[in-house]
């Protein structure tokens, strides 16, 4: 029975599983922003060159 008491108290798996989803959280908004300014960069230079092209 103190094993199982032990275990219920013990929060160090809980912490690891937060830092785990904060870091996928972050990651998930980080590449969404990155995707954004990808598109943005991408249109930037095709207007670029199509201005050098005339």
């Amino acid at each position: 029975m103190k094993h199982i008491a032990k275990f219920i108290k013990d929060e160090n798996g809980a912490t690891a599983i937060e830092y785990g989803l904060i870091a996928a959280l972050i990651s998930v908004a980080a590449i969404g922003a990155m995707s954004a300014l990808g598109n943005q960069l991408t249109t930037l230079f095709n207007n670029i060159k199509t201005n050098l092209a005339r």
